[in-house]
């Protein structure tokens, strides 16, 4: 596929212009707001156009696909823009700042017949296909609790908006509580119903949250814990899952790369589990390609990533009201 790249992002540059192009893709643009970014990112990955200007890029014939990496705020826009011209979306998360941005996101994609999916890169991991399939193959017995452990350092080339930017979507609940979300509704299967909170900032967030830890109630009863910050730089992530049969520990894995150990433990036996160890942007890109040839539903979709948005927005909700909140799934805003 050619792609045009809407954000000169370090996601993009370290990640996903090569993922796509070990898929045999191209990039035919890169868009800025920043002319001077978008010319030296443009010659420094070999990019054929940049632009400033997203109606550039997508009056362009031979684009077919675009990833938007931008700042959060800007997803909605760029995303319906996209959309509009009949190109296939394939954004970061979240997928916008508010359900009601997300719901017209997903009905304008499926008006116009495109796909739209969201880069929850995690559950395209090896390690986390590994934990699925160990649940859902009873190797657990029934799921008592979960617990998600994302606690970790922001990297200086991250920081910037993140931490001082509410309106562009700054905050520790948008950028890793959604990670979280969609990481435990693919484990499980299902969705919580409600949450309760609280939030900090305890170093690095200047207007906005840089840790919190939620509870979440599943329907089936099982419970979760949801730890995410950007401020423990000594801190390993990770993931668990107890059952009454077993465990699953699995360390290192909320991660870009796929590293970490996965362990099954039960009353006989602790054992290392074996997973695939491909890279987990390559699988995205090569899902989203096949979804797209296919005209089947990517990994991801549209409406995963607007569950895991409500999800991080209860989260929120209740850090900030100190009440337990339920979770609407509908077409309620």
């Amino acid at each position: 596929m050619n792609w045009a790249l809407f954000g000169a992002s370090t996601i993009a540059s370290q990640y996903m212009i090569d993922a796509i192009r070990g898929q045999g893709g191209r990039i035919g643009w890169v868009v800025s707001g920043d002319a001077v970014h978008a010319a030296a990112y443009r010659a420094k990955h070999e990019i054929g156009h940049w632009s400033t200007a997203i109606l550039e890029a997508l009056e362009d014939p031979g684009i077919e696909a675009v990833y938007i990496s931008s700042t959060n705020d800007k997803h909605h826009a760029q995303a319906m823009a996209a959309i509009g011209a009949g190109k296939h979306v394939l954004c970061e998360k979240p997928l916008a700042l508010d359900p009601s941005q997300a719901r017209e996101m997903i009905a304008a994609a499926q008006e116009a017949g495109v796909t739209l999916a969201v880069n929850h890169h995690l559950r395209s991991a090896g390690s986390h296909r590994a934990i699925r399939d160990l649940i859902a193959k009873g190797a657990v017995g029934r799921v008592l609790s979960v617990r998600v452990f994302h606690a970790v350092e922001l990297p200086v080339h991250l920081r910037g908006w993140r931490l001082d930017d509410p309106k562009a979507g700054g905050g520790v609940i948008p950028d890793l509580t959604v990670h979280n979300a969609d990481t435990v509704r693919a484990a499980l299967g299902e969705d919580p119903v409600s949450v309760v909170a609280e939030m900090a900032a305890t170093g690095l967030g200047k207007g906005v949250e840089d840790s919190a830890m939620s509870v979440w109630t599943m329907p089936s009863g099982a419970m979760v814990f949801s730890h995410e910050s950007f401020t423990h730089p000594h801190a390993e992530s990770g993931l668990e899952v107890h059952g009454t049969d077993g465990s699953i520990l699995a360390r290192g894995i909320m991660a870009q790369e796929p590293v970490g150990e996965v362990t099954l433990v039960n009353a006989e036996r602790r054992t290392p589990v074996e997973y695939d160890k491909g890279g987990l942007y390559a699988a995205v890109i090569r899902d989203f390609e096949g979804a797209v040839a296919q005209g089947r539903a990517p990994h991801a979709s549209g409406e995963d990533g607007l569950k895991s948005l409500l999800i991080a927005r209860a989260v929120l909700a209740a850090a900030q009201s100190g009440t337990r909140q339920m979770i609407e799934y509908g077409d309620k805003k």
